[in-house]
């Protein structure tokens, strides 16, 4: 008859630790603590779910408070329990182990995740050579060319950025694409890409909150009003007029819901000033919200973070993403079509902060190709 040791008993605490935090699945967390009620406590007391989420998103380091919704912490109060060393162990272990289940589950369900455009570092023509337009799939919006463009520089190396506010400020992102611009109104139909690019997920600086961003301008460098907890490694980018498409080498959860493309270095000179510039046409950000079944307070003055989290919620979540799970994602523009209605994003009205821009009615063609 074979001989069966259960290693967690006969093993050193250390060791067992070890062996169980190799898991990678959170569904296999949850499977280990449902054993037998010793490989339960042994879950939960070393705190297995939680060190699963920290070794997959070091930036979930930062968090030094959980937040539940005040019916359970009264119910909790009530029957006497939730303030316990295990009481807090065992509810840490549930929403660490339901936040690795929403991200897992989001993976799969992945959509468009970008809100708004909220600053470029640079804008030659503003506002209508804006960085809102890169929010548009179309190279034309009402008969004119839709992108963002740079100022012009001498120097190819010269960097720029763009920051957007994603639809929540906990979202897990896998991917994302970017559609360098193709001027075919010039000469030779040149594209305006940069030579490589990089992403930064972050959140504002403590000093600001969400009315003072919508206040920065769009037209103007904001980069030094956040603070940036994750960086990726540079892509390179190809002078061609595609939705070019940089996949992350694991999904990575942005805390704090703003995300920087810094755009590095230039290839293309304009023909009329001998000037470098780099132009975007479209940006599209895949990925999942994790709001508001799971959202961050930012805890100042100490730049940490607490942890909101509710369990009824994230069952509708999960619920709905299995319904939905066959229903083909809406586009972007299809969003802020059905947001703000036919004639609002007609008008532009989903731009933040800028005010609809009036074309010319008899513009259906360039009469200036020169918008740089």
């Amino acid at each position: 008859m074979e001989t069966r040791i259960d290693f967690v008993q006969s093993l050193e605490s250390d060791m067992s630790v070890n062996i169980l935090t190799s898991l990678n699945d959170p569904v296999d967390v949850v499977r280990a603590g449902s054993v037998s009620n010793h490989w339960h406590h042994f879950v939960i007391m070393n705190g297995l779910s939680k060190q699963l989420c920290l070794r997959r998103f070091p930036q979930l380091s930062r968090i030094v408070q959980i937040i539940e919704p005040a019916w359970i912490t009264t119910e909790a109060n009530r029957v006497g329990s939730h303030n316990s060393s295990w009481d807090i162990l065992k509810r840490d272990h549930y929403v660490y182990a339901s936040l690795l289940h929403a991200i897992t589950t989001l993976n799969t369900c992945r959509s468009e995740c970008i809100g708004y455009a909220v600053s470029a570092s640079s804008t030659d023509r503003f506002p209508g050579e804006s960085v809102v337009n890169t929010l548009t799939t179309r190279d034309r919006y009402l008969g004119r060319p839709s992108y963002w463009s740079s100022k012009g520089h001498a120097d190819p190396d010269a960097s720029e950025t763009l920051i957007y506010k994603l639809k929540a400020d906990l979202c897990v992102i896998s991917e994302i694409s970017v559609q360098p611009f193709e001027a075919f109104f010039q000469p030779g139909k040149p594209i305006y890409s940069a030579k490589s690019v990089r992403f930064r997920f972050g959140h504002p600086k403590n000093s600001l909150d969400g009315n003072d961003i919508l206040q920065v301008p769009l037209q103007q460098p904001a980069d030094d009003k956040f603070i940036w907890t994750y960086t990726s490694e540079v892509y390179p980018m190809a002078q061609e007029n595609r939705l070019q498409q940089f996949k992350l080498p694991e999904p990575v959860l942005c805390i704090g819901g703003y995300l920087q493309i810094e755009l590095l270095g230039r290839v293309q000179r304009q023909h009329t000033d001998d000037l470098f510039y780099i132009c975007v046409s479209h940006v599209k950000v895949t990925g999942g919200p994790l709001c508001p079944a799971f959202d961050i307070e930012i805890l100042e003055p100490l730049g940490k973070f607490a942890l909101k989290y509710n369990p009824e919620v994230l069952r509708w979540m999960l619920q709905s993403f299995s319904e939905d799970s066959n229903v083909s994602p809406m586009s972007s523009e299809e969003e802020m079509v059905q947001h703000v209605g036919v004639m609002g994003f007609l008008l532009q009205d989903y731009h933040v902060g800028v005010a609809p821009v009036v074309w010319d009615d008899d513009d259906e063609e360039m009469d200036d190709p020169g918008l740089f």
